[in-house]
């Protein structure tokens, strides 16, 4: 019998929560510890569609890179999104656990798979936080290279494996080697991505003012969309629960999407 603690125990052995940053909240934010599992709904976000999917699928859990509560709940009522999510997956005791900044740090998390989808070679981290029990470094940032080519066409690459609608950059460097990523909002590392030596960043949630300095710093700066560059890790998540627990159903949401648009 698997129980929603022995999920969470695995997803903090490879997302430690001493690698989430101090603002942050992660882990089990809904539920009873003690409820046995034999479905669990993988999504970015715990919206409430999400949800929704979740109760109407039978899920007992529900495992999300974003939490459900990040900051203090003042009232939990039907008058707001955030309210009915937690109304809806307690009525049916779908539990809530969540792996945020930790699994953006942690080893084989957000950046190592983002680096991965992007196919960055010699991929290792940018100033590493420290390291985990194995001796592996981790840290927010990763930096890779890619054969030398130009800013077109890696663009058109990234646009292609992150199957996103479309990108925001700046060019400041018409070659593309050595790549930093950041998925997510990790715009304010840029300069951290620069110092590192790469001639291109790829994150997600960039200012206007962003963009300015890294033209200022010669660095070309992509902003491929905040879940476009971390939805590759619920593939990964669902990976590592299946091989720890052959025994339940995992499956990715079917319903968690990008809200923002393009008109072209």
């Amino acid at each position: 019998m698997v129980i929603v603690a022995d999920i969470l125990q695995i997803v903090e052995s490879f997302a430690p929560p001493y690698m989430q940053e101090h603002w942050d909240n992660v882990g089990l934010l809904l539920g009873d510890p003690s409820r046995q599992v034999h479905k669990i709904l993988v999504a970015l976000d715990p919206f409430e569609h999400v949800c929704q999917e979740a109760a109407e699928w039978g899920a007992e859990l529900l495992l999300t890179h974003h939490p459900l509560l990040f900051q203090p709940a003042k009232s939990i009522t039907t008058d707001t999104a955030i309210g009915r999510s937690i109304l809806l997956l307690a009525s049916h005791g779908i539990s809530a656990v969540n792996t945020h900044t930790n699994l953006d740090m942690a080893p084989g998390g957000v950046n190592d798979v983002l680096a991965q989808t992007l196919g960055l070679e010699n991929i290792s981290v940018i100033d590493p936080t420290g390291k985990n029990d194995a001796g592996q470094p981790y840290g927010l940032l990763r930096a890779g290279t890619v054969a030398p080519q130009s800013l077109e066409d890696f663009l058109a690459w990234v646009k292609r494996s992150l199957h996103c609608p479309g990108l925001r950059y700046v060019n400041s460097n018409d070659t593309v080697c050595n790549v930093a990523v950041g998925g997510g909002a990790c715009a304010g590392e840029l300069c951290r991505a620069a110092a590192a030596g790469c001639d291109t960043f790829v994150t997600a949630d960039v200012k206007y003012n962003q963009f300015w300095e890294a033209r200022e710093l010669g660095i070309n700066l992509i902003d491929a969309g905040h879940f476009y560059t971390e939805n590759p890790i619920c593939q990964a998540l669902a990976a590592k629960i299946r091989a720890a627990f052959p025994e339940i159903t995992v499956k990715i949401s079917e319903k968690h999407a990008d809200c923002m648009n393009f008109f072209l």
